[in-house]
């Protein structure tokens, strides 16, 4: 039984929630009083609500985020039927920003807004220290919304102790060495979060080595911009360059255009496997950036690119938004292929939303930005792209996911877009060259006239509808075509021949494994090719 009780709904039960562990580890003398527990959105809301009330709190405090929103609100409202007297107290990214009219806050005592690392303590304690009248009555001190002054890092305890063995053996941990973002790009929360402060280094160290020393392999961090700082980046690259045992693997978010020589020096060293950077780029016209407030150097984000993918075996994942606006359907299709262009391993392609609290709201009448009104506040329409066409883009979206970055499409990927097309097909331009865009464009649009879904494709289905897409439509050579997919379904360990592709192989066609960079997890495993021109 806990007074307390820390809890979320994950995405998923593979994350394991960095801000709860935060709040528990900052607790101090209410430490003993509480407890942590985490659910994920799949699970039964009432099921929820009865583990939680199982543990008989006084307080719970659920972590809000975009994800989980909805989900959670079920969950606080069976709670407040059958017990009202529990304190509801809410915060996260979700509930920081427009509190004002969203319904979970309406059902919540208290909201922390902000970092609550240390204001979630003092809240509970005032809350336990109340007179057993006064807790129940509206005549508390405090009030419904109380804002979290920004906490200084030098008086924050660190959570990394409150990883138990289960989650280091099989979740995601996260780690972060800052906090903020020197950039205001305006789809982006972090823009508020000014000024960056960094972790005490040699704190920060301590615990890292002492997950080391625990058997965590993979450190997954968070910070927004790992490479701002380089002397502190450059510490922290090296001092897990030393540590470095097979099976080790570190994610950075970096910004693009930022690797000076201090740290090429280092990533340099790294084998395959270990590194990944998440390169956020987001668009590639200028003045879409400039609307955006976003400050990119693209000449020095090619020349790092280069520099990655040919002297060093970090696996990038660049990133890409539809809908941003002033980006039309041809510019994105031309920043598109500039990325396929500079070949990073993985591409994501996402959506813009319109997260509560971003600046990107004062764009909407302008450029006629229509977004769903439930989380996750994707994108519906704008100015530039009606309904229609960003229906097309979401799905372009999912199945680029499915066959260009899953890793079981290496080496047929490049054949979608090996034909230039000589006419027009509906909004899809005749070019002179290849575009990769455009080329997985038309192989999306003729994949949702088949199947009517972009999700729980059996990988059978897809090879044999990739198989036909690409003998009939792209008119490629079906030797070629059935060689190549068979090479990439082998690259996954398999070996049963399919049976449409067996009249085109060589019968004494052996079970080798084709695939490329063998020594990364699977979704870290391809190389995006070139586009053939």
């Amino acid at each position: 039984m806990s007074e307390i009780i820390l809890t979320t709904l994950n995405a998923k039960y593979i994350h394991a929630a960095f801000g709860l562990r935060y709040l528990y580890a900052n607790l101090g003398s209410l430490q003993p009083r509480a407890g942590l527990v985490e659910f994920d959105i799949n699970q039964r809301h009432l099921d929820i609500a009865e583990a939680l009330l199982a543990r008989n709190p006084k307080i719970i405090g659920f972590g809000i985020y975009i994800w989980n929103v909805t989900e959670t609100l079920e969950v606080i409202t069976a709670i407040r039927g059958v017990r009202p007297e529990i304190k509801i107290i809410l915060g996260g990214p979700e509930v920081s920003y427009e509190t004002e009219g969203q319904t979970i806050v309406q059902w919540a005592d208290h909201v922390i807004t902000g970092e609550a690392d240390l204001k979630f303590a003092e809240v509970c304690r005032s809350l336990l220290e109340l007179p057993a009248g006064a807790a129940n009555s509206s005549g508390s001190q405090l009030p419904k919304i109380i804002a979290a002054e920004l906490p200084d890092f030098s008086r924050i305890a660190l959570p990394y102790e409150f990883y138990g063995d289960a989650d280091l053996a099989h979740r995601i941990v996260y780690v972060e060495a800052s906090r903020g973002c020197p950039f205001t790009c305006e789809f982006c929360l972090s823009s508020l979060d000014i000024p960056v402060r960094q972790v005490p280094l040699a704190n920060f160290l301590g615990a890292m080595q002492k997950l080391l020393d625990r058997g965590l392999k993979q450190f997954k961090f968070v910070d927004r911009t790992f490479n701002l700082n380089v002397p502190t980046s450059k510490a922290i690259l090296e001092f897990f360059l030393e540590r470095y045992q097979p099976g080790h693997f570190y994610h950075f978010e970096m910004i693009p255009d930022r690797l000076p020589a201090e740290l090429r020096s280092i990533i340099e060293k790294f084998p395959a496997g270990a590194l990944q950077f998440e390169v956020g780029i987001q668009t590639f016209n200028p003045d879409v950036g400039s609307l955006i407030s976003r400050r990119q150097n693209y000449e020095r984000m090619a020349d790092n690119f280069n520099f990655l993918r040919t002297q060093t075996r970090v696996h990038i994942h660049a990133d890409l938004i539809i809908g941003l606006p002033g980006e039309t359907l041809e510019s994105f299709a031309a920043g598109f292929d500039r990325l396929i262009a500079l070949g990073p391993q993985e591409i994501q392609v996402g959506i813009l939303k319109r997260l509560r609290g971003t600046p990107l709201s004062r764009h909407d009448t302008a450029w006629q930005m229509i977004y769903r009104v439930q989380p996750t506040y994707e994108i519906l329409q704008n100015r530039l792209l009606d309904f229609s066409l960003m229906q097309r883009l979401r799905r372009f979206a999912k199945y680029w996911d499915t066959i260009g970055n899953s890793g079981n499409f290496v080496q047929v990927t490049p054949l979608i877009w090996s034909v230039s097309p000589t006419v027009r097909v509906g909004d899809i331009p005749a070019v002179a060259e290849a575009s990769p865009f455009y080329a997985f464009l038309r192989l999306s649009d003729w994949l949702y006239a088949r199947l009517q879904r972009t999700d729980s494709i059996a990988l059978m289905r897809l090879l044999e509808l990739l198989f036909e897409y690409l003998t009939k439509e792209v008119l490629l050579d079906k030797k070629l075509v059935a060689e190549t997919l068979w090479k990439d379904y082998q690259g996954g360990g398999r070996h049963d021949k399919p049976g449409f592709l067996k009249d085109y192989l060589p019968a004494s066609e052996g079970g080798s494994n084709h695939r490329a960079d063998s020594g990364l997890p699977k979704r870290q495993a391809r190389r995006l090719p070139q586009p053939v021109k």
